[in-house]
């Protein structure tokens, strides 16, 4: 089901929340883990009227709150894989050691030999149920590429410990479903654990990504990008992270086929967006640097990007690097001069920045005493030697003068 999100910033988000059916990948070369980029941003109002571009709804970067690693989930059921021999029916695997996912063979498969590797575009039926048997929905056909977070975290785990043909049951706590947040689409309520029924049906390698077609590869990037954004309104930003990373490598492969320079324009868009959104999932994350690098590559395409623009300066204003935040959001605030947000953070930015140089200013009198009261006593003391000066000269002069005047008496008796 495709929902329509509207922003405060009145953008549209187009995507499908918790709709499971995602096209397969491409193949992708020498794919990078979740977090080997390292690893955010307040909403910019108005700044591009195209409703294609979907960022998430970005909210003020600050701590970022932390969700689940799915890395080192996946290397967790990676593990439990390769020492799992083939299951016997109703035996219960705990497939993460934590009794959150748990695995039973309700039908065995055609051996561990025939088991799905990430990576690879596989077909499951699934039917989807709460804990008292109520079912939600039920897919004959889902398709997805395993290991992308294409689909439920706990679905995407246990799928890869399947053998080809196998049925079997599946356990899922709700950390590893649809979490605190639950769901519209299916029914879901929040903090609802399930009961996952599922049959693989078929494993496939994923396509050269060199020689899929242009137009393919750009919607494959794209849905790839939306379930970024998906991840990123559940808060589920390492996720979201992740989704971004795969759409940028979809947009980076190089061509083994005729190029069109539209859309070679296309695929540069998209992978501007998927940057631009990595960036706000990253501050988020609280990873700066990171979120650093996904502006200026932004910036590096499109030097008058507005939003690569805030959030770098929201970037190197939280490292303390003030005076080129100003700057940076300057160029920004140039270019689009009716943005509130903007105006706004660059207000608090400016009088954050001279509260600070404030209180250096402080410190430092602090530390080499007050200049202008030592002026003051300086002033004082020369007035002061300078008044005894005079009248020890006058006092002189007197005494002589008496003398003087003696002298001349005495000598005209």
């Amino acid at each position: 089901m495709r929902t329509r999100v509207q922003m405060a910033d009145g953008e549209v988000v187009n995507g499908s929340a918790d709709n499971q059916e995602v096209a397969p990948s491409g193949k992708k070369s020498g794919r990078a883990s979740l977090l080997d980029s390292g690893e955010d941003f307040e909403m910019l109002e108005d700044v591009e009227e195209d409703v294609d571009d979907d960022l998430p709804p970005l909210e003020d970067a600050g701590g970022g709150k932390k969700k689940n690693n799915p890395t080192k989930d996946a290397t967790k059921a990676d593990a439990i894989a390769d020492q799992t021999p083939s299951a016997e029916p109703e035996e219960w695997l705990d497939v993460l050691g934590n009794m959150q996912l748990r695995k039973k063979v309700l039908e065995p498969g055609a051996g561990p030999d025939s088991r799905p590797q990430r990576g690879q575009n596989v077909t499951i039926h699934l039917k989807t149920s709460l804990t008292d048997g109520t079912v939600l929905e039920e897919l004959p056909n889902l398709s997805f590429t395993l290991g992308d977070g294409d689909v439920l975290q706990g679905l995407d785990l246990t799928v890869q410990l399947m053998e080809m043909g196998e049925k079997a049951l599946i356990e899922a706590g709700a950390k590893y479903t649809y979490g605190a947040l639950g769901s519209s689409t299916p029914a879901v309520p929040p903090g609802a654990d399930l009961i996952l029924e599922v049959q693989l049906l078929s494993a496939d390698d994923a396509p050269d990504l060199e020689l899929m077609p242009p137009s393919e590869r750009i919607s494959l990037a794209n849905r790839k990008r939306e379930r970024g954004n998906v991840h990123y309104q559940r808060a589920d930003y390492a996720f979201a992270v992740n989704s971004y990373g795969i759409a940028l490598q979809i947009t980076e492969a190089s061509f083994r086929v005729d190029i069109s320079q539209h859309e070679e324009e296309e695929l540069l868009d998209m992978k501007v967006r998927c940057l631009n959104n990595m960036a706000a999932a990253q501050l988020k994350l609280d990873h700066y640097e990171a979120a650093l690098r996904s502006c200026v590559s932004v910036l590096a395409h499109q030097p008058d990007n507005v939003k690569a623009l805030f959030r770098k300066g929201k970037v190197l204003a939280l490292q303390g690097k003030f005076a080129e935040a100003i700057k940076t959001l300057k160029r920004a605030l140039k270019l689009e001069p009716s943005n509130k947000t903007i105006h706004a953070e660059l207000s608090k930015l400016v009088k954050k920045h001279s509260e600070e140089k404030g209180a250096e200013q402080a410190m430092y009198k602090k530390m080499l005493g007050n200049p202008s009261n030592a002026s003051v006593q300086k002033h004082r003391a020369k007035s002061s030697w300078s008044l005894s000066w005079k009248w020890l000269f006058g006092a002189t002069a007197v005494a002589i003068g008496g003398v003087a005047l003696s002298v001349v008496i005495a000598a005209r008796n």
